[in-house]
């Protein structure tokens, strides 16, 4: 049975910095693509930072150069480094694996003073 855990969310000031995991049970994630999502209230689920196979990575310009996604293969982790934080940026992170056919519960990140 396959299954993702995200963890690493809580509370951070605007400006500051943050790391999410996610880490695999039942499926080796180097074997795979990852991708991370975030939902906030009321808004459709986004995309936040996509990380090919052979290590290639997408990020959209909203992310661009504030986000970087990175793999802990002997951990079957994948990690997702967030700095200078917005308010915008509030929402539950979610992981996905091998075309997103595979998703976590999630992890809540709230930016706030």
């Amino acid at each position: 049975q396959v299954e993702l855990v995200e963890s690493g969310g809580g509370l951070v000031q605007p400006g500051g910095s943050l790391r999410v995991s996610c880490t695999a049970s039942g499926i080796v994630l180097s074997n795979y693509g990852m991708t991370w999502y975030r939902q906030a209230p009321g808004k459709v689920r986004e995309l936040v930072a996509r990380n090919g196979q052979s290590g290639e990575t997408y990020y959209p310009d909203s992310i661009k150069g504030r986000f970087t996604v990175s793999r802990d293969n002997a951990k079957n982790t994948v990690h997702l480094q967030m700095t200078s934080l917005k308010p915008e940026d509030t929402a539950v992170y979610y992981c996905s694996a091998a075309g997103e056919i595979y998703w976590g519960r999630g992890t809540q990140v709230t930016v706030s003073s």
